[in-house]
């Protein structure tokens, strides 16, 4: 017990040796949850999975800096990881649910018309569809575009029109 003290501390006077030392635990307990969670959590992200980036993060530095005793502080993390995991098992097996917590995908733009009414709804403008138009297709020419759609993680998704098959 006095070995670990001596490499963990205690409370909120900590030295170099000790904040590291947590660092380095911390950062493999984040590991053990994050498996936990599951891929979703980090890798297709929409909002309700950046929820539990960022409360993983808040809450584990707690332990790093000597804020809040270690256990119990592991424990919570350990809550919302199931938390999360609960919900998005929840997601799959009910629609209502799903559009609820993770949200639904808008069709911004379609056959040339922008929908301000759904582009107002997620708060983007034409300029961050003409951004997306640039980055993704390489064009400013909105002809060759068949649909733009913000999809559930927030990026804007852009589908072209078919080419004309009747052509030389």
């Amino acid at each position: 017990m006095a070995l670990l003290v001596a490499l963990f501390g205690e409370g909120k006077n900590l030295n170099s040796l000790q904040m590291g030392m947590r660092a380095i635990a911390v950062f493999f307990a984040t590991l053990v949850l994050i498996r936990i969670s599951g891929r979703r959590s980090f890798g297709q992200r929409s909002p309700f999975d950046y929820v539990v980036a960022v409360l993983l993060g808040a809450t584990l530095s707690r332990v790093i800096v000597g804020a809040s005793p270690a256990v119990p502080t592991l424990v919570a993390a350990l809550a919302i990881v199931l938390i999360h995991r609960a919900l998005a098992w929840a997601c799959v097996r009910s629609r209502k649910l799903e559009v609820l917590v993770v949200g639904v995908e808008r069709e911004l733009f379609r056959d040339g018309q922008f929908n301000e009414k759904e582009m107002s709804a997620a708060l983007i403008t034409r300029a961050d569809i003409l951004e997306a138009v640039r980055c993704e297709i390489g064009t400013r020419d909105l002809s060759t575009l068949r649909s733009a759609n913000l999809e559930r993680n927030g990026e804007i998704s852009l589908i072209r029109k078919k080419a004309d098959a009747s052509g030389p």
